[in-house]
């Protein structure tokens, strides 16, 4: 039987869109693994009736908040008026197409007694496509996130500082960063997120086993709405140096090195 794990200072922030058996998935996730919120807010981004209507049998079983929209307005304007809507000291982030993995209590329980002791700490990361590429040991698992802007800290993966994936945050978040940038696509929205957090010196943590806490789930039936192109996403040999340097000459343009 697994351990219970109550987090009655936590909001957890869901945003979604069109993908409401990802959203039960999640849901349900949390509760096979007895962890429970002090309150769930659910961020509609105006999905279709069908999953609309999903959603408010949802919101019988799990008691969360929806926040709607009258029309699609993307992941930026998703964001903001769900997190405007925490009134929790600190927010859980994550899109609806994660699931908890067995454990994921104790590591958020670490991670929220972190913020807790730590008053300069802003965030605590739980997964990533790849391992930040510049971490110093703290504890449990969890390492403090080094940025400098300097050529020796070689890789444009180092501004990769901030993302969207899960993350424990405070719900004063906007207050130091910013809100999200609206009317823009999603990859947009998180890049300027990105380098705002860079630029008013964020601090975070990031969990070493970075997908050990949570799992990506994108079904046949509920695929990713995000589109890219694929010259982005291509590996190729010949692309991929290419793309590195492009990337690492465009962050640090894009970077306001007197800001750091």
């Amino acid at each position: 039987m697994h351990q219970s794990y109550r987090f009655d200072d936590v909001t957890l922030l869901v945003t979604h869109y069109n993908r409401s058996n990802s959203l039960q998935r999640l849901l349900d996730s949390f509760e096979n693994e007895g962890v429970t919120f002090g309150e769930i807010i659910v961020s509609d981004d105006c999905s279709a009736p069908q999953h609309f209507r999903a959603l408010e049998e949802l919101q019988g079983k799990y008691k969360f908040r929806l926040i709607t929209a009258r029309s699609n307005k993307g992941l930026g304007n998703n964001i903001n008026k769900g997190q405007e809507a925490v009134k929790l000291p600190y927010t859980l982030y994550v899109q609806e197409d994660f699931v908890a993995k067995p454990g994921a209590g104790k590591h958020l329980k670490d991670a929220l007694t972190y913020l807790q002791e730590d008053g300069e700490l802003d965030m605590v990361r739980f997964y990533a496509y790849f391992k930040y590429p510049f971490l110093q040991p703290f504890k449990s698992g969890f390492s403090r996130m080094i940025f400098s802007p300097y050529p020796w800290y070689f890789g444009y993966r180092k501004f990769y500082y901030y993302s969207d994936h899960p993350h424990l945050r405070r719900s004063t978040f906007f207050s130091k960063f910013g809100k999200y940038a609206e009317g823009l696509k999603s990859d947009v929205t998180e890049y300027k997120m990105m380098l705002s957090v860079i630029q008013k010196k964020g601090k975070a943590l990031f969990y070493d086993n970075f997908q050990d806490i949570f799992e990506q789930v994108n079904s046949s039936s509920e695929p990713s709405t995000v589109k890219r192109s694929s010259l982005r996403q291509s590996n190729s040999m010949l692309i991929m140096p290419v793309k590195h340097v492009f990337r690492y000459v465009k962050f640090h343009f894009n970077y306001n090195f007197r800001s750091y």
